[in-house]
């Protein structure tokens, strides 16, 4: 349970949400925490946004439900009612659970170079290595088995969880989250052949990160080749995302889990990329632009919008008849059009 506590109306008052089905027999009830319709409990929100969830909601036992006006005649139990619902989740669940403030210490295992530059109250974590010519801001954390190699700059108030790797001449912001096992500023795929052999090509950029910037677990951002990779401010990355050398990222667009960025890439600001999206290199990608899941960006897009591509996953019978049949699509077409020429000539005579 929460060690922080506040009564419903507080809450209400703080949130700036609208408390209906209320009764003042509960006005001295304390909130200490959130929890999802179905496990939340007398002390705890909840908070609802998808009406496939009606059943959950009918049957929660929470103190409160987050909800929109349209949905409050839904919920039996008192509701604070705003038009963003997950928006004021989030901030609640921040409330309760604050960032935990840590002691600035060196632990005895880690390494810093005399040449590097420490702001007041960071700490470094067992077998982190801090090479010279960097900098780290104050109050920011350098997690266990991190490197931070030579003349990386590091803003205030960034948290690099474990086993983080930034390599030489990277500059990040404040603010930054990075999630354990990330690697930022390897070398681009960047490689020429002879006729005979592959020959390594030189990657003389840097990665420059933004302001409040979130990166994912074992997520890898590729130096620039010539030029730096950008990622620009309250960008937000999910895990396991590969973003090659020269892409650049526009400030304020989130991208799902598991997709793959090619080279010099240019992503606009507010883009929001689903899962599993395959995005190739030298396109430019507009502001405001939504790409689905899975889906495959072979060109450019120029004009802001919800974007698809893909197959549903189908039964394997039917979708193989659809794939043979796909397969066919060229000669169908060629033999319609005959068709429809036969057609047209024969109305002409």
């Amino acid at each position: 349970m929460s060690a922080v506590s506040i009564t419903l109306v507080a809450l209400a008052e703080w949130l700036g949400a609208r408390l209906d089905n209320y009764s003042p027999a509960m006005h001295s009830q304390h909130i200490s925490g959130v929890a999802t319709l179905m496990d939340a409990r007398a002390h705890q929100v909840s908070f609802f946004t998808n009406r496939r969830y009606c059943k959950a909601l009918q049957n929660t036992q929470a103190a409160a439900v987050i909800l929109t006006a349209n949905d409050c005649s839904l919920s039996p139990v008192p509701t604070l009612v705003t038009e963003q619902p997950y928006v004021a989740y989030a901030r609640i669940a921040r409330f309760f659970n604050p960032p935990t403030l840590l002691q600035a210490e060196q632990h005895p295992t880690a390494w810093v170079s005399p040449d590097a530059q420490l702001g007041s109250h960071v700490s470094i974590g067992a077998h982190a290595v801090i090479e010279a010519g960097s900098s780290i801001g104050n109050n920011t954390v350098i997690g266990a088995g991190c490197v931070v190699s030579k003349n990386v700059q590091i803003g205030h108030d960034s948290y690099l969880y474990p086993n983080v790797t930034i390599y030489e001449q990277c500059i990040l912001g404040h603010r930054v989250l990075i999630q354990a096992g990330a690697v930022i500023g390897s070398d681009g795929f960047g490689l020429a052949h002879d006729g005979q052999h592959w020959l390594k090509v030189p990657q003389l950029g840097r990665v420059r990160i933004g302001n409040d910037v979130e990166i994912g677990a074992n997520t890898s951002i590729d130096r620039g080749a010539l030029d730096d990779t950008i990622i620009e401010d309250e960008v937000k990355l999910d895990n396991q995302i590969q973003i090659a050398h020269n892409v650049r990222i526009g400030s304020q667009t989130a991208i799902a889990g598991c997709v793959g960025i090619a080279g010099s890439t240019n992503i606009g600001k507010r883009c929001l990329i689903g899962g599993g999206v395959g995005i190739v290199g030298h396109i430019e990608i507009v502001n405001d632009v939504h790409i689905t899941g899975g889906s495959n960006v072979l060109q450019s897009i120029k004009t802001p919008g919800l974007y698809s591509a893909g197959s549903p996953l189908q039964e394997n019978r039917a979708w193989h008849k659809n794939y043979l049949r796909f397969k066919q699509l060229d000669k169908m077409s060629r033999h319609l059009n005959a068709l429809e020429k036969q057609l047209a000539d024969s109305q002409h005579n």
